[in-house]
């Protein structure tokens, strides 16, 4: 015994010693795209006492994620998405072996993936724009959403695509809007744009990736609206027409076509005319553009405007156009009237532009005048009004002196000017006739028109001599831009004859000459009449014709050579208006710059010399003067330049030529030197002091340095900075450019946090400033690091305490104790937020029950009450915060966890799950359930909230009054506990129920716990007997519907509007290999107590609207009928009895007709087939028939091809006596039936007959009583075959009208 009990004591020592494990964890981050399976997190727990440990996780939250109980490992069990829930929480379990199981909540913060594209709203994107809508007009907004987190939540816009791709859209990248860029125009660019748009989200990490951008498209739809914004166009116009003169008034012209151009709204098109230059000739009609004439035409009254009417047309929209004016456009038709021959030609006399018609003329001419030579003082013209060969003519010569003469010309159209010439100059003799005179006969080549002109000529005496000049050349010159007047030569000429002595003109010829030369007619003195244009550079001589004229008219000629004179009228020109080189600085140039001056060769005029105009650089560089070779004098240096001139020089070169005055011009020239990196970089503070800089400071500047390179471009004077040594890591340099020169940033490293606790406060930097041609310079620079309070202060850990409900509380519960391990700080304590887990679930609370002090006390604040039922753990989110914090997070937030601890306070509640009981009162026994009823305890603790059930009264209703019995019901005790916490009992009768009682029972259920506390609940029992009792017959298992009961109980409670009560549930079938009939016995009951019975439930099922609306639904489920109970539908009435037997003697009647009326149809068929076949064999001949006889059982008389039939005898019985033997009568009904049976079946039978070759065979008239052929229509022909003689041809066809076909 005592060894025993000390194993026991030992036991329950080591028991006592052994340490509970600790779960270390509290918060977990997880990412909401791990993929199934792959770790989560580990649970964090240590024992001291070194015990195999053994984990697991419960909680709302844990179906998310599986462990393995060996090793703590959480790993995710289905997928988590952040959109969804964000936060999770589990209980994770530990258990030693040893202790019961350490639970602690931890909290699981999904972490944002980036598994969501975009999602665009408000589709479809379909637009329709006005053509004229302002450039940078926002057409519309494309909008999209993305559940996600932070960056990846943010959407950007782009554009993919547009088709057609006319750079006319931009989108808003930020907030997507689509802004039109250029112009629309419905007709000359598309009508419609397809727009591309592209949504996508700022990138997140996701799938194992640490940035991946998700996006989405969506197609937009612009339909470009037309306006009236395009003035009309026309089709045809400007064009020419034609008409003929004198056409009828209303004669179609010319048909104008136009159109709107805005072919969205195509405005209908009026026509006017604007105007013209006849008008009342042509009109046009404003609807449909028809150009008729309005009055007569007649085309001689037009030849002002040479028989062509030019009219303006205007073609006008109907309708206001976006300008809100009338658009409109005007355009040229030019219309042409054709001539008719209605007119001859008729002779006039013109002077200047004004003729007169006239039919005699007046003219001289000398004597002895050459052929051909014209008569003069003569101005005569012929004229034919007529157009073209109309006006065609011929002109002749009559009268006395018609031979001496010709009229030139023979021939004419139109206008012609008309001359007499000689002809004979012999028998022109002034000492033989003074006067002449012919006659002109003008004559129309088209028409018989004719007119005649009288021309009277005198005959004057000559000169025989002609004027001589003294050379045949004469040479003189002039200055070219001479003033008008200047005096070039005098040339006189002589004539021999006395007469002209004085008389002698002189004239300069050709005409063209005159406008630069003239001659004073009287003496020959030659003049410049227009010395502006005598310019040498063009034209350097003329060799224009005196003539000199006596007074007879007489000429004579010479060439006078006139030599235009050089003066220095030419300006130098240069090659080039800019000339431009390219030099190094430190490098020699050279530029040939060029000029050319027109002026004479070789003359001073044209002799050019090159000079550079004072300037700041002209110093640096000379020019030959003959040649103008530029080149530097000395070389240059670009960092001498003013830097505002970026190296580029510009001189100003001239070119002179030696004329008198001196002429010149210029070019500027610019020469670009280019820099050269010769110069290092300079630092301007060589000897910078120490700079400090604050510890744990990450990217701080530290300070600056400043250097500059004399070099003037950005290439050779940019100067990269570098930390060459010292530096340990810990900074970085960037360059900066400044007006003066580069600055270099010296800071902290981003990565890199200094640490006054380590051992280096002080770094001594080598810094090197260098140019891109390594040109350097360096300086050593120190930097100090100074202390600042940088780390935060720490929360407790794990802080947990328990507080009873509706309790006093001590002040405070805790008190909340931070560390801080800089040397200076001041720690204050607040409460950030507060949780509450309430019925299983963490969310804010209903309530602040608690208070965190500045000190860190936690208080419970007194003017709640604690309620375990309303929430059983609060959790509040506190921070410490450092008030003397430099640098960085000055503050750390933990959470207190506060169990509430529950006690008895609740009474039991009921819950009601039904409004009353149906009692079968047949059914109800000693010890039979009549209702059930459940409460629920909101206390936790199992010896709070165990419920026990009483019945306390009973009362009965009917419509006789309300009775008080005695208790005869009671609960059952104990009562049973369901997975929710909810207590249930059956409420039980201990007597048999008396089956005359109708109406209901009251009964008054107490549910009490162990304290005492309680509650009351009234259930209503309903008294209904067997007969409301309906039984639904359903084609399903028995399981099938027990698993429908709820949608059935659905389906008649909205049919029948009453309460449905499912009593029993069997099966029916008898035959395993039966389908499985299920009866369901079922009470349809009403609030008042009423029910319905077989015949109400069967009439409101029947009825229409019900069937229509719940038919499907019931058949669906497998319902096929309704009973009212077994027993009545097994009993059989005798009404049921009476009916059957009557159906079966009406069954067997309708049989025995039947089938008389078949045989019958059938003897008679039989008996006409034989008929037909009778009358076929009498009345059918065909050439070369065998003689033989039918082949036994078919319808052939060759065995080829013969076809079965029906062999049947030929019942005597049933004959209708149609043989050859009847009499005429008998034999011409029966021709006439076969002759409507044959046109019957001709009719239908297409299928000619056929002759067939049959064998010979030989039989004895003795046989033809006992013939085998006993089928009717084999027979019939054997017989009429044995009564035709021998030589009788044989009938051999095929009848189409009987066979095994219709048989």
């Amino acid at each position: 015994m005592g060894r025993p009990l000390f194993l026991l004591f030992t036991f329950l020592a080591s028991a006592y010693c052994n340490t509970v494990p600790v779960i270390n964890n509290f918060l977990e981050h997880v990412i909401e795209d791990l993929p199934v399976g792959r770790l989560a997190f580990q649970i964090d727990a240590t024992d001291n006492d070194k015990d195999i440990l053994t984990y697991g996780i419960k909680g709302a939250d844990a179906s998310f994620f599986d462990v393995n109980r060996t090793t703590g490992e959480v790993r995710i069990k289905s997928g988590l998405d952040r959109e969804s829930k964000d936060f999770l929480t589990i209980e994770a379990v530990v258990n030693d072996g040893v202790h019961a199981d350490e639970t602690k909540t931890v909290y699981i913060e999904v972490k944002d993936a980036n598994d969501n594209a975009p999602v665009f709203q408000g589709l479809p994107y379909n637009k329709e724009v006005p053509e004229n809508v302002a450039v940078g007009s926002t057409l519309f907004r494309a909008s999209a959403t993305d559940n996600d987190f932070g960056t990846a939540s943010i959407v950007s816009y782009k554009i993919d695509e547009v088709v057609p791709n006319e750079g006319l859209f931009s989108i808003s990248e930020i907030n997507g809007a689509v802004i039109l860029q250029g112009t629309l125009n419905y007709t000359e660019k598309s009508p419609f744009y397809q727009i591309r748009i592209n949504a996508s989200d700022g990138g997140g990490p996701t799938h194992d990736q640490p940035n991946v951008v998700q996006s989405s498209s969506a197609i937009a739809f612009i339909t470009v609206k037309d306006m009236p914004d395009v003035n009309p166009q026309f089709l045809n116009l400007p064009n020419l027409a034609a008409i003929e003169e004198h056409s009828a008034v209303g004669t179609l012209v010319f048909t104008v076509r136009a159109r709107d151009p805005d072919t969205g709204i195509n405005d209908p098109i009026r026509y006017s005319i604007e105007s013209t230059n006849a008008p009342d000739v042509f009109q046009i009609k404003e609807s449909s553009g028809e150009i008729s004439v309005k009055t007569e035409l007649d085309r001689e009254e037009l030849l002002d405007i040479d028989a062509t009417v030019v009219l303006h047309i205007k073609a006008s929209e109907t309708n206001l156009n976006v300008d809100g004016v009338i658009a409109s456009t005007v355009a040229e038709l030019q219309i042409s009237i054709n001539d008719k021959n209605d007119n001859g030609p008729e002779f006039y006399e013109c002077v200047g532009d004004s003729c007169t018609q006239k039919n005699s003329f007046t003219g001289k001419v000398a004597e002895h005048s050459s052929a051909g030579l014209a008569v003069t003082d003569l101005n005569i013209r012929v004229k034919d009004p007529d157009q073209g060969q109309n006006a065609r003519f011929t002109l002749e010569l009559d009268g006395p002196d018609k031979d001496a003469f010709l009229v030139s010309p023979s021939s004419g159209l139109g206008d012609i000017s008309v001359q007499v010439t000689i002809k004979d100059p012999a028998a022109v003799d002034y000492e033989k006739k003074t006067v002449m005179s012919v006659q002109i006969i003008a004559k129309d080549d088209g028409a018989d028109f004719t007119s005649m002109a009288s021309v009277t000529i005198n005959i004057t005496d000559t000169n025989d001599n002609f004027p001589k000049f003294e050379h045949g050349v004469y040479d003189a010159t002039v200055d070219e831009h001479c003033e008008d007047g200047t005096f070039v030569a005098t040339i006189n000429a002589t004539d021999a004859d006395a007469l002209d002595d004085g008389l002698i003109t002189y004239q300069l010829m050709p005409e063209s000459m005159k406008s630069l030369f003239d001659v004073y007619p009287k003496n020959g003195t030659i003049y410049v009449k227009n010395g502006k244009r005598l310019d040498r550079e063009l034209i350097n001589s003329y060799s224009p014709t005196l003539q000199a004229i006596d007074s007879a008219g007489q000429i004579g000629s010479t060439v006078v050579t006139i030599d235009i004179k050089d003066v220095n009228d030419q300006t130098p020109e240069m090659n080039r208006e800019n000339y431009e080189t390219y030099v190094k600085e430190n490098n020699n140039t050279a530029l040939q710059i060029k000029a050319i001056d027109n002026d004479e060769p070789s003359t001073p005029n044209s002799q050019i010399q090159y000079h550079i105009e004072d300037g700041p650089f002209s110093s640096n560089f000379t020019i030959d003067p003959d040649s103008g070779l530029l080149k530097n004098n000395g070389l240059l240096d670009r960092e001498a330049m003013d830097p505002v001139l970026n190296g580029v020089i510009k001189l100003m070169v001239f070119a002179s030529d030696m004329g008198t005055p001196s002429l010149s011009t210029s070019a500027i020239v610019t020469i670009n030197v280019e820099d050269v990196n010769d110069n290092s970089p300079q630092y301007l503070d060589p000897a910078p002091k120490p700079f400090h800089v604050k510890e744990s400071e990450r990217g701080i500047l530290v300070g600056s340095l400043l250097a500059r390179d004399a070099d003037q471009t950005d290439f050779n004077n940019r100067i990269i900075f570098s930390i060459t040594d010292g530096s340990f890591g810990s900074f970085i340099l960037f360059s900066e450019a400044l007006s003066e020169g580069y600055r270099g940033d010296i800071k902290v490293d981003p990565a890199i946090e200094l640490d006054y606790e380590s051992d280096r406060k002080t770094y001594n930097l080598t810094v090197v400033a260098s140019d891109l041609g390594q040109r350097k310079a360096t300086i050593k620079v120190q930097v100090i690091v100074d202390d600042v309070n940088d780390t935060p202060p720490v929360f407790p850990s794990s802080m947990t305490m328990n507080v009873n409900e509706n309790s006093s509380l001590p002040e405070p519960l805790s008190t909340i104790e931070g560390k801080d391990v800089d040397t200076t700080h001041l720690l204050e304590y607040e409460l950030v937020s507060s949780e509450c887990q309430c019925n299983g679930s963490r969310g804010p609370c209903p309530e602040e029950w608690f208070k965190v002090g500045r000190n860190g006390d936690v208080i419970a604040i007194s003017s709640y009450d604690i309620d375990y039922e309303k929430c059983d753990k609060v959790f509040l989110n506190a921070m410490v915060v450092d008030l003397e914090t430099e640098k960085g997070r000055d503050s750390t937030e933990g959470i207190v966890t506060i169990n509430i601890v529950d006690t008895n306070d609740n009474a039991p509640e009921f819950i009601v799950t039904q409004d009353f009981f149906v009692v079968v009162i047949e059914k109800v026994e000693v010890g039979t359930s009549v209702a059930r009823v459940y409460a629920k305890d909101r206390d936790t603790a199992e010896n709070n909230r165990k419920t026990n059930f009483t019945v306390t009264k009973v009362d009965f209703i009917s419509t006789e009054g309300n009775f008080t019995e005695s208790p005869f019901l009671s609960a059952d005790s104990p009562a049973q506990e369901d997975a929710n916490g909810i207590f249930n009992t059956h409420i039980r009768s201990n007597i048999g129920m008396d089956i005359n009682k109708k109406g209901k029972f009251r009964v008054e259920v107490r549910a009490s716990n162990p304290d005492g506390l309680n509650s009351t609940s009234v259930v209503e029992l309903l008294t209904i007997d067997q007969s409301y009792r309906v039984n639904l017959r359903f084609n399903a298992p028995v399981s099938e519907v027990n698993d429908n009961l709820g949608r059935i109980r659905n389906i008649l409670t909205s049919a029948t509007k009453a309460t449905v009560e499912f009593f029993n549930v069997y099966s029916e079938t008898r035959s395993q290999r039966a389908e499985e009939t299920t009866v369901l016995e079922a009470y349809f009951v009403f609030r008042n107590g009423t029910a319905l019975d077989y015949d109400a439930v069967t009439s409101i099922l029947n009825s229409e609207e019900v069937y229509r609306e719940f038919g499907y639904q019931l058949t669906e489920l497998g319902f096929t009928g309704i009973s009212t109970n077994i027993n009545e539908s097994t009993e059989l009435k005798t009404e049921v009895f009476i009916m059957i037997g009557l159906m079966a003697a009406l069954a067997i009647v309708l049989v025995v007709t039947t089938t008389s009326l078949v045989c019958i149809r059938r003897n008679y068929k039989r008996k006409l087939k034989a008929a037909k076949a009778m009358n076929s064999a009498a009345t059918v001949v065909i050439q070369n028939q065998k003689t033989g006889p039918v082949v036994p059982g078919t319808n052939k008389y060759t065995k080829e091809g013969a076809n079965p039939v029906l062999n049947m005898n030929i019942d005597t019985a049933t004959d209708l006596g149609f043989d050859e033997d009847g009499s005429s009568t008998d034999r011409d009904s029966l021709n006439s039936l076969d002759y409507n049976i044959d046109m019957t079946m001709t009719e239908k039978d297409t299928m000619p007959m056929m002759a067939i070759q049959e064998e010979e065979e030989e039989e004895d008239d003795d046989d033809r009583s006992e013939s085998p052929y006993i089928e009717p229509l084999g027979a019939a022909l054997a017989q009429r075959e044995k009564r035709r003689g021998t030589d009788s041809p044989g009938l051999t066809f095929e009848n189409h009208s009987v066979n095994t076909t219709d048989l």
